[in-house]
């Protein structure tokens, strides 16, 4: 059976938070190194790899780091300090990278090249293809490209972080023999990739390798000794200090720029590259030996997502699921009276989140319509449910938004939206002070003949139409009197100066999901305790919180049977003798990015199902604004039973976590059929539209693809 590869974890009942997400970026990699998958969408996978790492030394390292600049040396709950997490940090990683490029040099571009998406070097072109280029980079390029030299006496030129850059050796002058360097930043403004003329498919040249052949003339009358390309990252662990006076999005403001000058925590340079070139390039920007990484291949392997969508190859690519209609809300009928009927539990991406899109879409137009209340935490491009808010409050509907401006890497964008917003008419809050809001929550709120009835939509996901295409996360859209309440009584907490109190319906962090969720670990083991029906299944991104894996720990002692879907970070060792033998831990790695955080609870026969925002980590508990939302009627309840079942059960694309920290990839058995979770949930999504049709029920269809272009 196919293994994750081995490490020795301290004597902890948990494992560690950092190396924990790293192996789920190896399990994300061999989906890349999957030969039965075609290569766009190998080639999607590692470049997800890469752009997930980017994320990581942004943040995690680049906190660690400052902790052991401080002199932190606290271990985490695993056992080990900022510096020993640095240093396995660091073995990891350099292996990832070696992996990353492996995969692409010896499988996805030999695949891609047969295929016609061909990555040529410089003199693998045609002389009609260098033509092009050399007018290509005399019209558009060389205009464009601004050699900087460095002045060993003078400060380092600034380089934004994750650009491509190059380094240029030059030869001295008969005053000064000494050799000269220079920088030129790669344009972040022009194509990565560019189209070369003269044959089928698509063959392409890198923009760096073009700005590289002829970098000499960006120093005409000097020869030049070395071009090497690289590539650093900067701290983005760089966070606003709301305990000072001043406005909130000036303060985000700032922090922006603070980004662009923060240390660099990771210097990537392409292998070839002098030991010279290397040396240089560390002293200046005062980086570690460990976090130097000789790249065997392209640099930012993340850019690389942009081929996966290449038009004109379909034979390279997965066969596309599409998004399915619900059947519960016929395409010539209201929204809001497809929720008066009954509630909706929506699956999405197998469920289309287009019915979201159009119950904000006709609120916004429909005359009834008195108010919408929304957290925005990460949003579109051009997103039209912030298109929606701003034609409601342009038409005279009180429209709150509540646009979190902490974000991280979503800065810019949400502060853009919160100006236009604004600039519209709406109520525009700008978080909580202290805290980050991530709960999932709109609110409609309409007059009808028979009093005015509020509709609601709590969710796992954000609100980006995008992402909800390749996310899979749960919609709950309800006009029942409680969940309405509370959803009321969230925001005026929020946009006012009362407390996330006692709700009907809802759990909110940071003051209620963390004890709830331990009252319903601890009922669980008491009623095993007395010989009830007792277990616990729960579907979440990531599990790091001490006092949860503790109080699961408890429960299993107790005899409480837990099965866990965690996708990524999990800090709790299932299966350990005396500690969590009842505990068994499975992750799924597929098409779609597995983000739905499910809880069920047995409850001695009458079981407890939550969605929530909210992971179970401290972060989410202790330092985020979230939802726990009960789904009590029969019907959502079972569909999530059903949700977590499938995953719980998955032989394919499933690992399991073994009690020395290691995953095992699954293999179906004589126990276990095989199944894969995220095709069944497909299947399941387009059985009951068919089975809609046969009923001859009108059936919402969804946007195509080429409509929700035009729209946006």
């Amino acid at each position: 059976m196919a293994k994750e590869t081995t490490r020795k974890n301290p004597p902890a009942p948990y494992l560690s938070r950092e190396l924990s997400w790293i192996d789920f970026n190896f399990r994300v990699l061999q989906q890349a190194e999957d030969a039965a998958l075609p290569p766009l969408e190998r080639l999607k996978f590692a470049a997800i790899t890469a752009s997930n790492a980017d994320e990581f030394f942004m943040v995690r390292v680049g906190g660690l780091k400052l902790l052991r600049r401080q002199g932190e040396e606290r271990p985490d709950p695993a056992g080990l300090s900022p510096a020993e997490q640095l240093a396995a940090i660091a073995e990891r990683m350099h292996e990832l990278v070696e992996r990353q490029h492996a995969c692409l040099q010896k499988d996805i571009e030999p695949a891609l090249r047969k295929g016609g998406v061909r990555r040529l070097r410089m003199d693998e072109l045609t002389a009609a293809q260098r033509r092009h280029v050399e007018a290509l980079f005399a019209d558009s390029i060389f205009p464009v490209v601004t050699p900087v030299a460095v002045d060993p006496a003078g400060e380092f030129p600034l380089l934004a972080g994750l650009g491509l850059a190059l380094y240029v050796k030059l030869d001295g002058t008969p005053e000064e023999p000494a050799p000269r360097r220079a920088l030129v930043a790669v344009p972040k403004n022009l194509p990565r990739f560019l189209a070369l003329p003269g044959e089928a498919g698509f063959p392409y040249v890198l923009l760096e390798e073009v700005v590289r052949t002829h970098v000499g003339q960006l120093f005409p009358g000097v020869a030049v000794r070395e071009c090497a390309a690289f590539r650093i990252t900067r701290n983005a662990d760089l966070t606003v200090r709301e305990e000072l006076a001043g406005d909130l999005m000036e303060q985000m403001r700032e922090v922006l720029v603070e980004r662009k000058e923060s240390d660099c925590v990771r210097l990537e340079i392409e292998k070839r590259a002098s030991k010279d070139a290397q040396a240089f390039l560390r002293a200046a920007l005062e980086v570690e030996a460990a976090d130097v990484y000789a790249v065997p291949g392209p640099l930012d392997l993340a850019a690389f997502f942009r081929l996966a969508n290449l038009a004109g190859t379909d034979a390279l690519k997965i066969e596309p699921w599409t998004p399915q209609p619900v059947p519960e809300a016929p395409a010539a009928e209201s929204t809001f009276a497809a929720l008066k009927r009954g509630n909706l539990l929506l699956f999405h991406p197998y469920e289309s989140y287009d019915f979201v899109l159009r119950w904000l879409q006709e609120a916004a137009d429909d005359p009834n319509v008195l108010a919408i209340k929304q957290v925005l935490y990460r949003v579109s491009d051009h997103s039209p449910v912030v298109a929606a808010l701003m034609r409601a409050a342009e038409r005279g509907k009180h429209v709150t938004a509540l646009v979190e401006l902490k974000a991280r890497f979503d800065e810019a964008r949400n502060i853009d939206w919160a100006d236009a917003l604004a600039r519209a008419g709406a109520q525009v809050i700008y978080g909580v002070k202290g805290y980050k809001t991530h709960a999932k929550v709109c609110v409609v709120v309409r007059r009808e003949p028979e009093g005015v009835v509020r509709y609601v939509h709590y969710g796992t996901g954000n609100y980006n139409e995008k992402s909800a295409r390749i996310y899979s996360d749960v919609s709950f859209l309800t006009a029942q009197e409680d969940y309405g309440a509370d959803a009321s009584a969230f925001f005026n907490a929020l946009t006012g100066y009362s407390q996330l109190g006692k709700f009907r319906k809802l759990e909110a962090a940071p003051l209620g999901i963390r004890p709830r969720l331990l009252e319903l670990i601890g009922g669980e083991a008491e009623r095993s305790r007395q010989g009830e029906e007792a277990g616990i299944e729960a579907k979440m991104n990531s599990l790091a919180d001490p006092e949860l894996i503790d109080a699961l720990g408890k429960a299993a002692q107790a005899g409480v049977k837990i099965r866990l879907n965690v996708r990524g970070i999990c800090c709790l060792r299932p299966g350990a003798k005396g500690l969590s033998e009842n505990i068994s831990v499975v992750s799924v790695v597929d098409r779609y990015l597995e983000h739905a955080r499910i809880f069920r609870f047995r409850n001695g026969g009458a079981p407890l199902t939550f969605i929530a925002s909210a992971d179970w980590m401290p972060r989410n508990l202790d330092r985020r604004i979230e939802l726990m939302v009960p789904v009590e009627d029969p019907a959502g309840a079972e569909k999530l039973a059903q949700i977590l079942e499938t995953c719980l059960a998955d032989t394919r694309q499933a690992w399991t976590l073994r009690p020395d920290g290691t995953w095992e990839r699954r293999q179906p058995d004589a126990k276990r059929p095989a199944l894969r979770c995220q095709e069944e949930f497909q299947r399941r999504a387009e059985a009951r539209v068919a089975e809609a049709v046969q009923r001859q029920a009108p059936v919402f269809e969804p946007q195509r693809p080429a409509e929700q272009k035009k729209q946006a």
